[in-house]
């Protein structure tokens, strides 16, 4: 009985972490990070207040569990679906209509989250900005390992600037989700679409491999 009465307590804490931070990363994609607090989340989710403090313990340790919670919502929206992709510019241009879906579809209430609250935290030193800026840096990296990977298998030019290409790749893909939650507005994300693919031919040994421009 005790450990059915254990398994029980620790399935029911998992489902409570799991609708708080459901909520979470609903709250901050709008409203920030800074918009979180263990109160509000209990009383909006009419919950034991001291039941989700005891889940989290304190502001920063719920705002860095929502970030990781983010980022599973994140690669379970852009980044698993392109995993068994072959290598190629194909598999980037897959990799950005994704996340350019990701943004348009509001996965997030505040189309991408790290794009929203990355802007919160990029001066404000501690633990928080720290894990933000590590996600930055993989997304950054993930990119750059695919344009790599799409130019050892012959498919972009040889010296392409592969820093360069990725740089612009994620600048369409944020300045589109910026300026369409701004405007309330689709009509960025077509224009994205356009300057990743005029991109990837530029670059591409044979333009054939992805759509008309």
């Amino acid at each position: 009985m005790t450990g059915a009465t254990t398994d029980g307590r620790v399935q029911k804490g998992n489902e409570t972490r799991r609708l708080v931070l459901g909520r979470a990363v609903a709250i901050a994609s709008v409203e920030g990070l800074g918009g979180l607090s263990l109160g509000r989340l209990a009383t909006e989710l009419e919950l034991s207040k001291s039941g989700v403090f005891a889940l989290f313990g304190s502001k920063e340790e719920l705002q860095l569990a929502t970030v990781r919670a983010a980022q599973r919502i994140y690669w379970d929206a852009v980044l698993e679906p392109v995993q068994a992709l072959p290598a190629g510019v194909g598999k980037l241009w897959v990799l950005a209509e994704r996340w350019l879906e990701y943004s348009r579809t509001r996965v997030f209430p505040g189309g991408c989250f790290f794009y929203a609250v990355g802007a919160e935290f990029d001066a404000q030193p501690g633990r928080v900005r720290d894990a933000l800026a590590e996600a930055s840096r993989s997304w950054y990296g993930l990119v750059l390992e695919y344009l790599a990977a799409a130019q050892e298998v012959g498919q972009l030019q040889p010296d392409a600037d592969l820093e360069q290409l990725a740089f612009e790749l994620i600048s369409y893909l944020e300045l589109a989700n910026g300026l369409s939650l701004l405007h309330g507005d689709d009509r960025p994300y077509q224009r994205a679409r356009r300057s990743v693919l005029l991109l990837l031919r530029s670059e591409a040994v044979d333009e054939s491999l992805l759509p008309a421009a």
